[in-house]
């Protein structure tokens, strides 16, 4: 479903104005800049504007960014997410936190925390999934395809996600891995 006409504008002219603001400039020396009368700059970020494909082109230029991000909804330039703010499960005695406000199509991205001697069994995921597993900190026990590995500080392990497979902590200080799962597409 596509947007509202109006929607376009108001996006078009936030995303000028953020522009303009992030160099400093008035848009008296950014009108300039683009050969565009000064009215016509101040219409584009009043969001009010219906620009030919000749304007279009030259606000991007001046900007070096694509038509299309001119478009694009506005995003802020940074956003801080405390500790809390992410989604955490708890599964047993470990302890999975989520990395990544918002999700990546086809990836799982989590930290886990294992106490010493926990375990966890980790949930088949659909037929040709990859994992990837490095720790971070303490060691990590994963068993998967019948074999066993054990991962120190650095150490990555690769292995099918879609097989039975567990987590443990052997060791006597908490220990930190961070999974990415990367579903395999769908079957269509």
């Amino acid at each position: 479903m596509s947007a509202a006409p109006q929607d376009a504008a108001g996006r078009l002219g936030e995303n000028v104005r953020q522009l303009r603001l992030l160099r400093s400039m008035t848009q008296e020396q950014i009108s300039r800049l683009a050969g565009l009368p000064r009215a016509t700059w101040a219409n584009l970020e009043s969001g009010a504007a219906n620009p030919t494909l000749a304007v279009l082109q030259r606000v991007a230029m001046v900007f070096q960014v694509s038509i299309e991000e001119l478009l694009a909804s506005p995003r802020a330039g940074a956003r801080h997410y405390p500790r809390g703010a992410l989604p955490t499960r708890v599964r047993g005695p470990v302890e999975l936190r989520s990395l990544l406000p918002d999700p990546i199509p086809g990836m799982i991205i989590e930290r886990m925390e294992l106490p010493p001697g926990a375990s966890m069994t980790g949930v088949p995921h659909t037929p040709g999934t990859r994992e990837y597993l490095t720790c971070e900190r303490g060691t990590l026990r994963l068993s998967a395809s019948g074999q066993r590995w054990e991962l120190a500080p650095g150490d990555v392990v690769v292995f099918r996600g879609d097989q039975r497979h567990a987590y443990s902590n052997p060791g006597q200080v908490p220990a930190v891995g961070y999974s990415v799962v990367v579903l395999a597409p769908a079957a269509g």
